[in-house]
């Protein structure tokens, strides 16, 4: 039996010692990896503070119908208004993804305009941030109406675009003039207000 006494201790007495180095060996690495990540407890306090800082979001704001120009004033270079982007005219608060459309965001050319083209697209060129559609093919079409469906999905909408369009006027000049859409709307029965109407 001595032999077996030999190996059996030599053996387990290895192990048994291995034991003793291996606690050590894992404190060790947890104070190597907690110094090198921070341990939980700063995780927890700096996402506190960061909580702390982010200011909640406000709720959406209706705006009715603007123009082209009072929307770029939403392009996210102003902390205090909400982020908006329209698609199709159709203007969508994007304020709860201000990583993506705010500033320094990979879709910050979006912000403040109708994005329709672009979004169709799927480009980043200047000349395509316009809401002008025509000319796309069905393929794009498809693209814009799966964008379109997504931001109704996930955005609240809070107004629409009042697009100019050209009336000429009435003098024979053939010059145009800007008008929004309802303006250019045929008046309804009878005189419209402040007509002249003459009774004979």
């Amino acid at each position: 039996m001595g032999e077996f006494e030999e190996g059996y201790n030599g053996v387990y007495g290895s192990i048994s010692g291995h034991f003793l180095y291996c606690p050590c060996f894992v404190v060790g690495i947890y104070y190597v990896v907690t110094g090198l990540f921070g341990s939980s407890d700063d995780h927890h306090q700096r996402t506190r503070a960061f909580e702390e800082q982010m200011e909640p979001l406000a709720p959406p704001v209706q705006l009715g119908e603007i123009s082209e120009e009072v929307l770029k004033q939403y392009d996210g270079s102003d902390s205090k208004k909400p982020l908006l982007m329209a698609i199709k005219g159709q203007i969508y608060d994007v304020s709860q993804s201000r990583m993506f459309y705010g500033s320094g965001g990979p879709y910050a050319l979006f912000a403040g305009k109708d994005a329709s083209r672009a979004l169709a697209k799927m480009s980043f060129e200047e000349k395509d941030l316009t809401g002008d559609i025509s000319g796309l093919d069905s393929f794009e079409l498809e693209a814009l109406q799966d964008w379109e469906s997504r931001f109704m999905g996930k955005y609240v909408k809070v107004g629409t675009i009042n697009k100019t369009v050209p009336v000429t006027e009435g003098d024979g000049s053939g010059k145009v003039s800007g008008a929004t859409e309802s303006d250019a709307k045929p008046a309804e029965d009878g005189p419209s207000p402040g007509a002249d109407t003459k009774e004979e």
